[in-house]
């Protein structure tokens, strides 16, 4: 690695310093957010579901560290379409730092379960960087990881160009519990993803997990 940092040195993916993708100065001027509800996106201590929002098979609550910008923003789209773990494996260590700096309410024995890509998407990228991230960030902060709880059962538009209605409807029976035999109730699940939008990729997946048994499931993404 170090002869190809001599010959493709690392530069910061916003303002092009030397020595890292993620430079400390750009990652400082990415706003960190205060918690809220996943439902209604209104303040909540430690991102607690209110009580007036809480679904039977909803999300518990959801923990997001950046607002979606800057360098921030440029790593996660770099991780996605350039596919670049280097990138990744930078991103999470970042997000792990703040993590452990700050007091995050997350539940205690948990899983971490990175989303899923519908295997064929998966294939031409060469990796779920939700898995990859999430991995290292499991390994870190000490959680379980299991990768194959979930899996996403056919192919689906890009969420990006739809409406709150349409992602909804995008998203609709697309999980499953891969296999009962590898579900463990007594589990807390953190759900995985990069970004947080409008919630419909979680919320789904969450609900799926409810309706298998498992009693609480949180959401925890890089930005929002």
């Amino acid at each position: 690695m170090a002869i190809l940092d001599f010959f493709f040195p690392k530069t910061c993916l916003a303002c092009g310093k030397e020595g890292r993708y993620i430079c400390s100065e750009c990652l400082a001027k990415v706003p960190v957010l205060k918690s809220v509800c996943p439902y209604c996106e209104k303040p909540s201590i430690d991102g607690l579901t209110h009580f007036k929002c809480q679904k039977k098979y909803g999300i518990d609550g959801l923990t997001s560290i950046w607002d979606y910008e800057g360098v921030i923003r440029k790593a996660i789209l770099a991780l996605k379409f350039k596919y670049s773990t280097e990138v990744g494996i930078e991103l999470s260590d970042v997000f792990v730092q703040y993590l452990k700096s700050t007091k995050y309410l997350l539940p205690k024995n948990t899983t971490l379960v990175p989303i899923p890509l519908f295997w064929h998407r998966e294939n031409i990228r060469g990796f779920n960087q939700s898995e990859v991230i999430g991995k290292l960030i499991a390994k870190e902060m000490g959680w379980g990881f299991n990768p194959d709880l979930l899996i996403k059962k056919k192919s689906t538009k890009s969420q990006v160009e739809l409406s709150v209605a349409k992602r909804k409807e995008n998203l609709q029976g697309v999980f499953a519990v891969c296999s009962p035999n590898i579900l463990n109730t007594n589990s807390n699940i953190l759900l995985f993803d990069d970004v947080f939008t409008t919630g419909s990729t979680l919320k789904e997946a969450a609900k799926v997990l409810k309706h298998a048994g498992v009693e609480k499931v949180w959401g925890l993404t890089i930005a929002r």
